[in-house]
């Protein structure tokens, strides 16, 4: 049966948030800020956090930086998924993928639509892997950002979940899923 474990041992995530935003700091970053808060009220650790502007070589080069850092285990990035001109996120990230995980966005737009209906057709969210980092690529809204975690990554991102979490396919922690 699908779901979380408690008899099994919960192995922390080293996870980045990123907002994409012409408009946000850290005042006025909901979106980011509730990613942040829920990872770490999940005992995951927070491995960094930052805003760039919807520009595909900053979003490029912010996500690349996190990459290239052995310290970070994920990426889940808000805003820049959308349809508004602006909106780049998704041509400054596929790019940069070893592996795209389709599922992701399948997923993401079932639970989105339980909550948004039809405007979920207006996302453009996207998971996927750039080397051995995952990235999961949500809109902007915090409610869309609540939806992403509260209903696909809070448990995927679980090494406890069964029968096997995205947790497993970290390469510290690959042993779990043997």
């Amino acid at each position: 049966m699908a779901g979380i474990d408690e008899t099994l041992t919960f192995y922390p995530l080293r996870i980045a948030v990123l907002t994409v935003s012409d408009t946000r700091d850290e005042n006025s970053d909901k979106s980011g800020a509730l990613l942040a808060e829920r990872l770490t009220n999940a005992r995951h650790e927070l491995a960094g956090k930052a805003i760039v502007k919807d520009e595909v070589e900053a979003i490029r080069q912010r996500v690349q930086d996190w990459v290239d850092d052995e310290s970070v285990d994920a990426i889940i990035s808000t805003g820049g998924t959308g349809f508004a001109p602006r909106d780049v996120t998704p041509e400054a990230v596929k790019p940069l993928f070893r592996r795209e995980m389709d599922g992701f966005s399948v997923l993401f737009h079932q639970a989105s639509f339980g909550t948004v209906g039809l405007s979920t057709l207006q996302s453009r969210a996207f998971a996927g892997q750039i080397g051995d980092t995952f990235i999961f690529c949500l809109p902007g809204s915090t409610g869309a950002c609540r939806d992403g975690w509260d209903l696909v990554l809070r448990h995927e991102l679980d090494s406890r979940y069964r029968p096997c979490s995205l947790a497993g396919q970290i390469p510290r922690l690959r042993h779990l899923c043997a």
